[in-house]
Order: structure tokens, then C-alpha cells, then sequence
């Protein structure tokens, strides 16, 4: 099946829905589909976008100025996920607590505002990654077009440039709370020094960051084009600034960024 083919798909799908709210992250995925509904559903869309330790200040400011850009009705709520000791343990199946706890508020939401159908951003790809969150959609019903679309993440970037978003060619996210090895307490301090540790990446040029945290050592991922320059330029200055932010330790992945990176152990184990 082409794209355009696909997408005609998502337009149909969207469509057949008449009303919506999407779990909205500010990402690549959930804007493409946010912009999409909209563009089929008018006034019948809501964007709910989850406030929450364990992503960062830019990602809701972001988020929020997509939503007024294209004049999408939107809502920001808080969650608590920390406060879950089933989540905060980071057990392997962490991602169900935190999911099951927002479509659990964003079902209530749906139901007062008269709201047929709540959407995510799962795309086809992510299909082939480890994803306990999908056991909470399947719990609370919550729907995924572009994965019934079958569209894939280059799929999505493709259609978002030719729609003129920004997000097209923005970094892959995840919540901050991946950067930990699995069973190893989730805290907020700790939080905040990643958040800290990959802004100050940011801050270098690195677009594709992830700072892996293990207690007082940091494994650092950025694309592999930009391993030579971290090396070659960069690598004084982050050590200094991630010793001050309490890492003792700073190492560089020398496989370079990729998605789920903390999984390949589960994806081991299940061979």
C-alpha cells in the first residue's frame, strides 16, 4: 500500500469517528494526527496534553503553541504517575501504570465533553518495539488511526512536510522516564538532572539526544553522525557539566541513538 494510499486511509478513519480526543505529545506522531483530525473534524477535536515530571517544560510549551498555531481546542492536565509506587518501582511493564492512569482521566474527559473516540500517536512502526502502554489503550479503548492506517514513522514525516509542519523533521521523544534501566527507582531529582543533562546537549547543537541514566554514570546517545563531533569539539564541556549536575561517570554509546535502547534486553530475553 503507497502513502497516499494510507493516508486516504486516515482521512476515512478520522472521519467515520466524527468527534475526538487525542492524547496529544507535542511529537511528530500525535501532531500530524492532531492536525489531521482537525483538518477533518473541525470544532470536533480536542487535544489534551499530559503535564507531568516525567516530560519537559519545552515539550508542553511546544505543544501548546502548536495547538494555538492551527487554533485547535486544547487542555493541559496533570499527572501522577510518580505517586504510583507500581510505576515509580520501573518495573518492565512501567508504561501500563503511566498509560492506564491518563486514558483513565482522558475518558472521563471524552464522556463529560460528548466525545466519541479518544486517538493516540502510535504509528505501524512502533508495532515492532516493545510497548506495554498498548495493554492500557486495548483496557480503556483508546483507538491508534495511524497504526490502522499503517502508516510509518517516515510516512508521517513525508505527509507533515508536505502540510507544511514544523514537526516533520523534530527528534523522536519519549518520556524522561525511559532513560532509566528497569527496575531502578524513578525519582524526581533524578528527572530533573537528565532533563538538565539533555537540554545542556541541546544547547550544543545535538538534536537527537538521549542521556541513559545509571545513578552516578551517563550513557550518552546521539546520532551517529554526531559521535566524531562530541569527540572532536564537545566533549570537555559536557563532561564538566554533567559532573556538575552529580555524574560522576560519562560515557558515549558508541552504537550511536536508537529508539528504545533500554528494550534490547527484553527483545534478548524473549528470543
Amino acid at each position: 500500500m503507497g502513502i497516499r494510499d494510507k493516508f486516504a486511509r486516515l482521512k476515512k478513519i478520522i472521519d467515520a469517528m466524527r468527534s475526538v480526543l487525542v492524547a496529544y505529545s507535542g511529537g511528530v506522531d500525535s501532531s500530524f494526527l492532531l492536525k489531521a483530525a482537525k483538518d477533518i473534524l473541525g470544532n470536533k477535536v480536542l487535544a489534551v496534553i499530559a503535564k507531568s515530571p516525567t516530560y519537559t517544560k519545552s515539550e508542553l510549551k511546544e505543544a501548546v503553541g502548536f495547538c494555538k498555531k492551527y487554533k485547535i481546542k486544547y487542555l493541559i492536565i496533570e499527572t501522577e504517575e510518580l505517586n504510583n509506587p507500581q510505576f515509580a518501582k520501573n518495573p518492565k511493564n512501567r508504561c501500563f501504570y503511566c498509560k492506564d492512569e491518563l486514558f483513565s482521566k482522558l475518558k472521563e474527559i471524552a464522556k463529560a465533553r460528548n466525545l466519541k473516540y479518544i486517538l493516540d500517536g502510535t504509528n505501524y512502526d512502533d508495532r515492532l518495539d516493545y510497548r506495554p502502554g498498548a495493554a492500557a489503550k486495548e483496557k480503556h479503548g483508546v483507538r491508534s488511526p495511524l497504526k490502522e492506517a499503517k502508516l510509518t514513522k517516515q510516512d508521517i514525516r513525508i505527509l507533515s512536510k508536505e502540510m507544511g509542519l514544523s514537526t516533520w523533521n523534530k527528534p523522536s521523544l519519549a518520556c524522561l522516564a525511559s532513560r532509566f534501566p528497569y527496575d531502578t527507582e524513578i525519582r524526581k531529582k533524578d528527572l530533573r538532572r537528565i532533563n538538565a543533562a539533555e537540554e545542556f546537549l541541546r544547547s550544543l547543537g545535538f538534536a537527537q539526544v538521549r542521556v541513559r541514566h545509571y545513578d552516578s554514570l551517563a550513557r550518552i546517545e546521539v546520532s551517529k553522525g554526531d559521535i566524531s563531533k562530541i569527540l572532536s569539539t564537545a566533549s570537555q564541556k559536557i563532561v564538566n557539566k554533567l559532573k556538575e549536575l552529580g555524574y560522576n561517570y560519562i560515557t558515549l554509546d558508541l552504537e550511536g541513538y536508537r529508539a528504545g535502547s533500554m528494550n534490547e534486553t527484553i527483545w534478548k530475553e524473549s528470543i
